[in-house]
């Protein structure tokens, strides 16, 4: 296992609906999640969220406030993740890219009933994005 790598993720919030993607590969491959993934060298934190956001969605952003930060540990890698609140420019559909297997406006109320990764409920409705979990 190499260091640990400086993730990022985009919490975009629309109508009361929260702009998530199904996870094609990786650690959390066919969970749900917020758009993110790892920052570049030479990258800014809200350069890396709006990239992100693009690639995998197709929805444009603007990086705002850090909510939080997570960290997620396995057998070969070790991520620190800062999820940023994101301000869309235009709700528009959103398109599976990147690492993206699928991409959807999911009602507030209906994303805890997804297969979300772990821990993402409750980091949501610790911050104040969701109201319930159960």
């Amino acid at each position: 296992m190499t260091g640990p790598e400086v993730c990022v993720g985009a919490v975009a919030v629309d109508n009361d609906q929260l702009l998530l993607i199904r996870r094609g590969r990786g650690p959390a491959q066919g969970e749900w999640s917020v758009p993110g993934g790892r920052v570049m060298a030479g990258e800014t934190l809200a350069e890396a969220v709006v990239r992100e956001l693009l690639e995998e969605t197709g929805v444009e952003g603007v990086c705002n406030d850090l909510i939080g930060w997570v960290e997620r540990i396995g057998d070969d890698y070790h991520h620190v993740i800062l999820d940023f609140r994101v301000d869309v420019l235009e709700p528009t559909e959103p398109v599976a890219g990147d690492d993206a297997a699928e991409a959807a406006w999911v009602p507030l109320s209906e994303v805890a009933d997804l297969q979300l990764v772990e821990g993402l409920a409750e980091f949501l409705h610790e911050n104040g994005i969701l109201e319930v979990i159960a």
